[in-house]
């Protein structure tokens, strides 16, 4: 996969994770998610966690450590995600605010320092 490929797949990742703040936030006020918390944990379902896990990325790449860091950080994002639907399916709506005010979102700005950091290790 060419650097830029690899830039642009970064770019939209960190674009469309920061939309599951707002779904989430909904989700806790409404009571309802898009998604199952089951679905929100499965890391490999996202555009961006089937790139993760395809075959597009050379073996080089997966075996380095912003690959497995990112690889990491991105299931710990869609398991605290579905963390907070959980607590919603479970009408605990209070739980499911504080977990995306606290465990999700650290994992989502940490997440998204890797990505950052990725992206521009990629550039150089």
């Amino acid at each position: 996969m060419s650097d830029h490929n690899m830039r642009d797949a970064i770019r939209e990742a960190i674009g469309a994770h920061g939309t599951w703040k707002l779904r989430l936030k909904t989700a806790v006020l409404t009571g309802r998610g898009e998604l199952s918390a089951r679905e929100a944990r499965c890391d490999d379902r996202c555009a961006f966690g089937r790139w993760l896990h395809s075959d597009q990325i050379d073996d080089a790449t997966r075996q380095g450590k912003p690959y497995r860091v990112i690889r990491r950080l991105h299931a710990e994002f869609h398991d605290a995600a579905g963390q907070v639907l959980a607590a919603t399916e479970q009408g605990d709506n209070e739980a499911a605010a504080a977990i995306l005010q606290g465990p999700f979102t650290e994992r989502s700005d940490t997440l998204k320092v890797a990505l950052t950091k990725w992206l521009g290790e990629i550039a150089r």
